[in-house]
């Protein structure tokens, strides 16, 4: 009797042997796996293929199969009841605090689940449109979150969740894995390579840039008591095309020109993380399903989170920047720990840096953009206070991973930085109805 592991690797007329030729190592043209990929890996685990080899009808045999790999594949696993239950908790109008709180456990699962789903459909459509889908879905979840938010008109919380993320991947990610690996490893010298850190950090730096213009251009025209609302709003636009310009740049880069950087993070990489486990188009409908819930959790957390701001007594800035990113991309974090422990320091520098990239110069822009067409006024000026904060982490960070080597202190420092501005942002109180307002009327006078 076949087992489920083979029928999948059957799916769509492929037999194991020719989809085996496809899967070959990344220095020969093979399926490239982003760092992101790797530590979410690390909340995966292995499946029974015997527990439904057992079924009679081959169908109801290869469903049970992609349900047992793609549900229950995940260490995740028991967090996804809260899916459910914040669906039941919206339509029987249970408290919305209740509904935030379990759209956002929800999110920490299926945001695993796409990163896998993803690797598994770049095994079958060849290692260009595979590096190009796992470099532009790795944040998938923060995205969703931030266009619901464009589309509700609530921008303040979009810039909030976005930043967040970029403070969070630098700081507490980078931090945390720094000063895990350093504990663990204090006979061992760490080292990592420089090359992937100062182009990240150089990208990191151009968004900065982008950032920093329509704030130092409001701050400028203020004295004279003009409206330049439509002139922050059009350089933003202008700044963010660039910045969309930078980051195709970034991927022609890491998929083509100087592709053995980033392969470098495979060596040593266990064979049998390299195999398909699902069918393309089993892959493929279930991140669909898998977006759409995703999607609908989304919409939950951007209408809840004002109601769970004054419910808990916690500002939005605060939900915004620290919660929403760090349940985002709790496997992803996990992962990247757990690397430095092994003494990989390039994998996990590779996690928090690409994703702070991915964010701030693809997410961020791309909303701008979004916004454009659909006339909202998205802009690029995320204020003094939350500009100041992401330039002294892009500082802080470029000037800890200048040398090539990594000891715990500098995790220390990153860490301690992340809970002063998680401090900062505790007690930082702005009403977002009340901002956004002013700005769509300085629009509409201008």
């Amino acid at each position: 009797m076949e087992s489920a592991g083979e029928l999948s690797y059957m799916e769509n007329g492929e037999s194991n042997k020719s989809l085996m030729g496809k899967e070959t190592c990344n220095n020969n043209g093979g399926v490239i796996r982003t760092a992101q990929n790797r530590s979410s890996s690390f909340m995966r685990k292995k499946s029974d293929p015997m527990l439904v080899s057992t079924v009679r009808f081959q169908m109801l045999r290869q469903f049970l199969s992609n349900l047992q790999e793609v549900i229950l594949g995940t260490k995740l696993a028991v967090l996804f009841p809260a899916i459910p239950l914040a669906i039941a908790a919206d339509c029987y109008k249970f408290g919305r605090p209740w509904i935030f709180a379990l759209s956002l456990l929800g999110l920490t699962p299926l945001a695993e689940r796409v990163s896998f789903l993803t690797e598994q459909i770049a095994y079958y459509t060849g290692p260009t449109v595979g590096g190009l889908l796992n470099a532009t879905c790795g944040n998938a979840t923060e995205l969703i979150i931030a266009l619901f938010a464009l589309y509700q008109n609530k921008i303040l919380v979009l810039k909030y969740s976005l930043m967040g993320s970029v403070l969070s991947n630098l700081l507490l990610v980078l931090g945390t894995s720094l000063l895990c690996g350093g504990l663990a490893n204090l006979k061992k010298e760490q080292r990592y390579d420089r090359k992937q850190a100062d182009v990240n950090s150089g990208l990191l730096l151009l968004g900065l840039l982008c950032h920093m213009l329509p704030l130092m251009f409001r701050y400028a025209a203020q004295p004279s008591g003009i409206s330049i609302a439509k002139s922050t709003l059009e350089l933003s636009r202008a700044s963010s095309v660039v910045m969309l310009v930078a980051y195709i740049g970034y991927i022609i880069f890491q998929l083509k020109t100087h592709r053995q950087i980033f392969d470098a993070q495979g060596d040593g990489e266990d064979e049998d993380e390299e195999k398909a486990v699902i069918g393309f188009w089993s892959g493929f409908s279930w991140l669909v399903g898998m977006t759409l819930v995703i999607a609908l959790l989304s919409e939950y957390v951007v209408g809840t989170v004002e109601a769970a701001s004054e419910t808990w007594g916690i500002s939005i800035s605060f939900i915004s920047i620290i919660l929403i990113p760090i349940v985002g991309n709790a496997a992803e974090h996990a992962g990247a720990i757990i690397f430095a422990f092994k003494n990989k320091l390039d994998i996990s520098l590779g996690v928090a840096l690409g994703s702070a990239t991915q964010i701030s110069m693809f997410a961020v822009p791309l909303c701008v953009v979004v916004g454009w067409i659909m006339r909202i006024p998205m802009d690029l000026d995320f204020s003094l206070l939350e500009t100041g904060c992401l330039a002294l982490t892009i500082l802080v960070v470029a000037f800890t991973l200048q040398d090539g080597t990594s000891h715990y202190m500098k995790g220390v420092v990153l860490c301690l930085c992340y809970i002063a501005i998680s401090a900062c942002f505790f007690v930082h109180k702005i009403p977002a109805p009340l901002d956004q307002t002013i700005v769509n009327l300085e629009l509409n006078s201008a």
